[in-house]
Formats: C-alpha cells, structure tokens, sequence
C-alpha cells in the first residue's frame, strides 16, 4: 500500500528575507542593548544606600522602557516577516 506524504513550503521573495533580515537584527540589537545596559549599572561601587535605591529605581525603569520597545518592534516587525514569508506550496511525495 502506498503512502501520501505531503510536505508544507514556502519561498520567501527579496521582501521577505529583508523583514526578516532586520527582525533577527533588530533582536540581537536589543539583547545587546539590555546586556551592556545592565553591565553599566553593576559595574560601578555605590557610596550610599540612597545612590543604591536610585540606581535600583533608575535600572528598573530603563529596563522596562526597553523591553516595552522590544516588544512593540518584535511585534511588528514580527508580523512583516511573517506577512511576506511566501506563498504555500503543498509538495506530495509516494512512499511505497
């Protein structure tokens, strides 16, 4: 008895891989972002508790600002690369 397998492809065109192209970019940069800017806050010795508590503050808020715009560039850029992946191809193969 013979079996059907088919198989799901797309082809991405020059649109497609420039959106993605820049969402994988745009995460790296990101990353890079949120580890060197936490790197310079851990790097320096505080002098008091009160510069402790406003460097906890001030990096907790940088790092909220900076995951909001992660995921509001992620998400739409996101969408881009998902929007030009291609169309659908169905490719159907025999095993016997």
């Amino acid at each position: 008895m013979a079996t059907i397998i088919r198989r799901e492809v797309r082809k991405r065109g020059f649109f497609g891989w420039v959106f993605l192209l820049i969402f994988i970019g745009f995460n790296l940069l990101m990353l890079l972002w949120i580890i060197a800017g936490l790197s310079a806050v851990s790097g320096a010795p505080a002098a008091s508790d009160a510069e402790n508590a406003g460097r906890a503050i001030g990096s907790a808020i940088g790092v909220g600002i900076i995951f909001f715009i992660w995921a509001c560039g992620s998400i739409i850029l996101g969408l881009l690369a998902l929007v030009t992946r291609g169309r659908k191809t169905i490719i159907e193969e025999t095993m016997a």
